[in-house]
């Protein structure tokens, strides 16, 4: 019996590629746009060579609180299982941690932020 998705994950970056979605889900996500207010996004530079060869980059997006009140941070929300949030735990480093948010759409969804 597989487990059916009903966890939102909304991604800004690399989780919304394909390759990334294959090496860590072992499938594509289906998905919707969406925005999370209040936030801003920046680039870090990631060391990790798993994660630099998932992604085909060592720099990455990155968000974190904004105190402009009109700023958002566009990307993608995803309905994922328990398993795949572990998954996604497994490929975030240390510099992310995850949190949830109340998205524009209303939806609330987890969320890899600034650690």
């Amino acid at each position: 019996m597989t487990e059916a998705p009903s966890i939102h994950l909304f991604s800004y970056g690399t989780l919304q590629q394909d390759d990334v979605q294959r090496s860590s889900f072992g499938r594509l996500l289906k998905g919707s746009k969406d925005a999370m207010p209040g936030y801003q996004q920046t680039m870090i530079e990631i060391t990790d060579p798993d994660v630099i060869t998932a992604s085909g980059s060592n720099f990455h997006p990155i968000v974190m609180p904004s105190d402009d009140p009109s700023a958002e941070v566009e990307g993608m929300v995803f309905t994922i299982t328990e398993r795949e949030l572990a998954a996604a735990d497994a490929y975030e480093v240390a510099d992310y941690k995850r949190i949830k948010v109340r998205l524009k759409s209303g939806i609330a969804a987890w969320v890899y932020v600034k650690a």
